[in-house]
């Protein structure tokens, strides 16, 4: 075994030897000769002082050849820190201008060397300074090759041509030594055989790494670490250090243990792992070292490219509600793990017709609150578009002018930041984040981001909100065109009708013409009753006039006598008029009436009550029905063309609403499933003064 050793570290010191006249004669002018020569010398000089200790017998293994080898692992850490390029910022803080990301590599390998040298190093012969000595040479090797994996990493294709040999020689022998020395620390002692072999590995790298440079054309460039890289390596690079202090603890409760000593080492060694396990799972910790490495190792605190990538995959996701992925979107710049979105809306009945914001989606959260369109927080929001840090406000409310902040959002649970959405310079909602997880530094940087991303969510809401309207509209264009089917098939019924009426009189006493006319006045009616059932509108002109809510209520549930339960009606005071059309009215009150009636069996009620309310009348149709969920009511209930009956057409409800809002009125509903549904139609009491203007209104909205 002591020739093989004298036989691999030879050729290695003459490999590296030969490479050293190559870069100092044909290849002298290539990038980075000078750092690549050093390095090479001090490998062949490595190589060399342990092909002389082996074939003199004096062992594997001296001070010396330690200390060279920490010189010929360094030289070529040297030589990667100058392939990633520009490690010298003008503005920096250490010394010789580094780079923080460089300067701190250069101290953990600092570190590195100066445990080494305080270390014995007899590790072929001393078993008790071998774990701690292998453990700080894996932890050089792994900095190696996240060196390594950095310089392909922030190379373009092109430049990757020229370095990719040397990447895989200079890894190779970090690889090698990685492999070496775990395994030496898994068996607590070197192997022979692996320590001889290490030689003839280190001679096959330098092929490598003169291809290298021999097509050296790189230039240097500016030193992009990828954030992404940067966060797994680092995680990669603690839990290393974290397994080996671990393990180092394990080693010595076995040896000091006695008897119990393996039970020890075994539990303790479980538990780091559980610990180890939990820290890396943690979305605390995971955005702290986010936050930790965007902070101190970069001049700007975000990945734009990365960020926007994600932002826009999130938005871009199919799922149900794109308002819980624009609040996931904006809130994962910050760490934020909640918040709740509020949008726009214009003439919602509850509120009178005004304009206001409503909680349209919750992340993780949930709120009720509406504010008022016209409040001084929305218009604070619109002119200055600011992103509110609520704990800012609460310290230091001179700073946001005359901001007032509503009491809904003083008590919101863990209210943090409050993001704008704004759209061709108009407020189209806001987002209010809950607290980060980790501690988020906020300065103008983050808030410029949270701007330009709230606008850019509201484009994607604005776009889901115009898709659905036109989706409404082309169901309305479907409607009409149907309605011109339904025309035709009418004409064709009044010519045959026509025709009957105009041969009745010559052929009324003929037995078969009779037969004749009984056949097509039933086709005829039933044609019709079947277009009714699907198209039960009226396209004339509405012709409001003053109508007695009694007399049109009962009406409608005349209408309705031959069904199952029979509704009932209950007057608490007579003579109460409206302002209306009489048959858009009946249609509606009888619309409600009958889907009361659908959803009660027959063993139930239907209740239908008339009463006063201030200067409104108040028409209540309460069942013992089947009742509804809240999310159909809020998803499907008054949406045009979403029925529930296999032959429905879905326009009833919406309808009501429609013609009740343009009287002035409002609809209103609470339902419990298995319990029963209420519908309550508000009207506004007709006046004589006033009944000429109301009557000339309700001409101009029709």
């Amino acid at each position: 075994m002591t020739s093989i050793a004298v036989y691999s570290y030879s050729v290695a010191a003459i490999g590296f030897l030969l490479l050293i006249g190559l870069l100092l004669t044909i290849w002298r002018g290539r990038s980075h000769v000078a750092p690549v020569a050093i390095a090479c010398a001090l490998t062949a000089l490595w190589s060399g002082a342990l092909a002389l200790e082996a074939a003199s017998g004096l062992g594997l293994w001296s001070v010396w050849t330690d200390k060279l080898e920490i010189l010929r692992s360094g030289a070529w850490c040297v030589v990667l820190v100058l392939l990633l390029g520009n490690y010298r910022d003008p503005g920096s803080r250490w010394p010789f201008g580094l780079r923080t990301s460089v300067f701190a590599g250069s101290m953990v390998y600092l570190g590195l060397l100066l445990a080494t040298a305080l270390m014995r190093t007899d590790l072929m012969l001393n078993i008790d300074g071998l774990l701690p000595n292998v453990t700080v040479r894996v932890c050089q090797a792994v900095l190696g090759m996240l060196l390594v994996e950095q310089v392909y990493r922030n190379k373009t294709v092109q430049e990757r041509w020229a370095i990719k040999f040397a990447c895989l020689g200079i890894g190779a022998m970090f690889a090698y030594d990685f492999y070496m020395y775990s395994q030496a620390m898994l068996f607590h002692e070197m192997h022979q055989d692996t320590w001889a072999a290490r030689g003839i590995v280190n001679a096959l790298a330098m092929p490598l790494i003169g291809t290298a440079v021999k097509r050296g054309t790189s230039r240097a460039n500016a030193l992009a670490l990828s954030r992404r890289v940067m966060f797994h390596s680092t995680a990669l690079f603690g839990s290393a250090l974290y397994l080996m202090a671990m393990g180092f603890a394990g080693y010595y409760l076995r040896y000091f243990g006695g008897s119990w000593g393996g039970v020890m080492q075994v539990v303790f060694l479980c538990g780091a792992l559980l610990v180890l396990a939990g820290t890396l799972f943690s979305g605390t910790f995971r955005a702290w070292l986010k936050v930790f490495i965007s902070k101190h190792f970069y001049s700007y605190g975000y990945d734009y490219r990365e960020e926007w990538m994600r932002f826009t995959r999130t938005l871009s996701e199919h799922s149900a509600n794109i308002g819980e992925r624009a609040i996931e979107a904006v809130g994962a710049l910050v760490e934020s793990p909640g918040g709740v979105l509020w949008q726009r809306r214009d003439g919602e009945p509850d509120s009178g017709g005004a304009s206001t914001y409503r909680p349209v989606a919750g992340w993780q959260a949930a709120s009720s609150a509406v504010e008022p369109a016209d409040s001084k927080f929305c218009r604070f929001l619109e002119t200055t578009q600011w992103v509110i840090d609520l704990h800012e406000y609460k310290a230091l409310p001179e700073k946001y002018g005359d901001l007032e902040l509503p009491a809904w959002l003083k008590e919101f649970p863990r209210g943090w930041l409050v993001v704008p959405l704004i759209m061709h310079s108009k407020l189209f909602g806001f987002v209010v984040l809950q607290d980060a997880r980790s501690t988020v530094a906020l300065n103008w940087e983050v808030f410029d981001l949270l701007e330009i991303a709230g606008s850019q969510a509201a484009s994607y809401l604005a776009q889901q909100d115009a898709a659905n309207e036109l989706m409404v509209a082309r169901q309305f264009d479907s409607f009409n065109r149907m309605s011109t089917f339904v025309v035709h098939d009418l004409k064709n019924l009044v010519s045959q009708l026509s025709l009957m009426n105009a041969n009745a009189e010559k052929h009324r006493d003929n037995p078969e013409f009779q037969r004749d006319m009984l056949d097509t006045v039933d086709h005829s009616i039933q044609k019709m009753t079947s277009m009714l059932q699907k198209l039960s509108r009226n396209d004339a002109p509405a012709r409001p006039r003053a109508l007695s809510v009694e007399a049109v209520v009962g009406q409608a549930i005349a209408l309705k006598s031959a069904l199952e339960p029979h509704p009932s009606l209950q007057v608490e005071q007579q003579g109460l008029k409206v302002l209306a059309d009489r048959e858009r009215l009946e249609r509606v009150l009888g619309h409600l009436i009958q889907n009361a009636i659908e959803a009660t069996p027959k063993s139930g009620r239907v209740n239908v009550s008339i009463r006063r309310q201030g200067n409104r009348v108040a028409i209540t149709v309460a069942d013992t029905g089947a009742g509804m969920t809240e999310k159909f009511i809020r998803e499907r209930l008054f949406k045009p063309f979403e029925s529930t009956k296999p032959a429905g057409m879905g326009i009833g409800v919406f309808e009501s609403r429609e013609y009740i809002t343009e009287l002035g009125g409002a609809l209103d509903l609470t339902s419990t499933p298995s319990v029963g549904t209420t519908f309550t139609v508000t009207l506004p009491l007709y006046h004589e003064a006033g009944a000429g203007i109301a009557a000339g209104a309700i001409d101009r909205a029709a």
